[in-house]
């Protein structure tokens, strides 16, 4: 498949990401799972016990949790989004470029769900974080209107505060609406979408510096 040839990096993330998220659920082992390769904040600050034994060090528990995912919805509204957005990065950043977007952007999200309550038992799951990286680099690199110049304030950083507002409201309200009662990891999307922005111009320029 073209795909695989242009994208390797996506495609094997959505990949591997779809068939353990599927096993879970397909075996009902989510709940069990979650917690044992989930990232549960109070689990770094032993603050709460927790009682299912950790299947990973915690150290890569931002990885794991992005293999496990609340139900087939949730998987599915996040394989969409990485497959409309990450072929095209990965083919300005090249694969590994995108691969070390998509595991500091499961860090970033992490760190920042960790910072809103870090005496939270709630398991952290799903590649809403990292994916949010991928989609920070994306608006940022292919816009297609950028606002021009304000005064002292350069066009470029009018573009990152207009992105990164636009995706803090998103979250804000997609909390405050409830999602029909499941829980949002609103940190996480903020952290993994800063790290995009971020990251997005100083890869590029990584990828082709010998140009």
């Amino acid at each position: 498949m073209e795909v695989l040839r242009t994208a390797p990096v996506t495609t094997v993330v959505a990949a591997l990401t779809a068939t353990v998220s599927l096993l879970l659920v397909i075996t009902g082992t989510l709940p069990v799972a979650a917690i044992a390769a989930g990232f549960v904040p109070a689990r770094l600050t032993g603050a709460v016990p927790i009682g299912v034994p950790l299947l990973v060090p915690s150290a890569l528990t931002p990885l794991t949790a992005t293999l496990i995912h609340g139900g087939i919805a949730h998987l599915l509204l996040n394989l969409v989004v990485l497959c409309f957005c990450g072929p095209r990065l990965e083919q300005a950043l090249g694969g590994r470029s995108m691969a070390l977007l998509y595991v500091l952007g499961a860090y970033a999200a992490a760190a920042a769900q960790y910072g809103t309550d870090p005496l939270s038992p709630q398991p952290m799951i799903g590649a809403s974080g990292a994916i949010s990286a991928v989609i920070g680099a994306y608006a940022l690199l292919f816009a297609e209107r950028r606002p021009r110049r304000w005064g002292p304030i350069s066009g470029h950083a009018l573009h990152v505060a207009w992105l990164a507002a636009t995706w803090i409201g998103i979250q804000l309200l997609t909390g405050y609406a409830g999602m029909g009662g499941v829980d949002i990891a609103i940190g996480a999307h903020i952290g993994g979408f800063a790290i995009g922005l971020l990251l997005a111009r100083p890869l590029l320029r990584w990828r082709y510096r010998r140009a």
